[in-house]
């Protein structure tokens, strides 16, 4: 499949049995345009990426070299999740960059979340820079483009991944994935035996966990994020939520509330909890989750969760809100 347009003619992968003739055929084409040349590949652990990282393993194997960046931004367990699924299951060519002192460091006292996004960005840039330049052969970029990605491009070259790479490095792209839709790269990403939490991950900011700790990111505040969101995550999965939500989260603001412990007064932090469903993210609901698991997971995050004493639950639609706070 070449160029940028989807063809009209071009049916809709739903089964496996379509995922599978896709594969086939991309790992033809992608045998035919990189030959025996190395790609390089910025791994997130995010869906698109991570099926392209799976197609090409199929197709390529250790001519990949897949790049994964700890930032300090992912929710719990998703660092060793890359390291475990790709290089220990699918034997990869797997980079790990542990990069949280150094972007952490980049954020300290930095409030305004435009400011951060920006910040976050320009630094996972130089991290992969650095990275592609100590290899040595590297002749094609894989990206996990996506058609929206091209259709919101409105012309202009979509990224994804990874965008803003100096021009010396003169990369030809490889982008096996940018005429599918979301739905479809799940199918794809079935097909190819990758885990369904990884399969059917939430929509996740390219910033991560950055825009839900709000205002200036402190490591204190991070962490309480990232320990909140796994217990919300886990209890939704037990309670049959995981599939039915769209989107749900916390967040933390960067003030504190009086509270008791222990029968004395303590300061802390309050866990906003997120919930919500839509289906094309311009507007959004609330769903409606039953008080007594409101209250069970209050109970475990205050009393998990190190710094915390209260938990609010967002009621508010999209609009007047946004999905994310930031």
């Amino acid at each position: 499949m070449s160029g940028n347009v989807r063809p009209e003619t071009m049916e809709r992968i739903t089964t496996p049995e379509l995922a599978q003739a896709f594969i086939d055929e991309q790992i033809a084409e992608l045998r035919s345009q990189i030959g025996d040349k190395k790609v390089l590949l910025a791994l997130s652990g995010g869906v698109d990426s991570s099926v392209v990282a799976a197609l090409l393993i199929k197709a390529i194997g250790q001519q990949l070299v897949c790049v994964h960046v700890n930032h300090g931004l992912l929710r719990k367990g998703e660092p060793e999740q890359v390291v475990e699924v790709f290089r220990n299951q699918m034997n990869a060519n797997l980079v790990y960059v542990d990069a949280v002192d150094r972007f952490l460091d980049k954020l300290a006292g930095v409030a305004e979340p435009e400011r951060k996004r920006k910040i976050i960005g320009a630094e996972f840039i130089r991290v992969f820079e650095e990275e592609a330049r100590k290899l040595d052969g590297i002749e094609f970029l894989a990206q996990g483009t996506i058609y929206p990605d091209i259709l919101e491009s409105d012309g202009v070259k979509a990224h994804h991944n990874v965008g803003g790479l100096p021009e010396d490095l003169q990369f030809e792209l490889v982008e096996p994935v940018k005429l599918l839709f979301k739905d479809e790269v799940r199918v794809v990403g079935k097909a190819l035996g990758l885990p369904d939490n990884m399969v059917f991950r939430q929509p996740f900011p390219g910033p991560g966990l950055g825009v839900r700790c709000l205002g200036a990111i402190t490591r204190d505040r991070l962490e309480c994020v990232r320990e909140s969101d796994a217990i919300l995550r886990e209890e939704f999965a037990k309670n049959g939520l995981e599939g039915r939500v769209w989107q749900y989260f916390t967040a933390i603001p960067d003030f504190k509330s009086v509270g008791v412990t222990d029968g004395k007064r303590t300061e802390g932090y309050p866990v906003i909890l997120r919930a919500v469903n839509t289906t094309d993210a311009m507007t959004a609901t609330v769903e409606d989750v039953p008080f007594s698991l409101l209250q069970h997971i209050t109970a475990r995050i205050t009393h998990e969760v190190k710094g915390v004493n209260r938990v609010l639950f967002d009621l508010t639609p999209k609009p007047c809100a946004t999905i994310e706070w930031e």
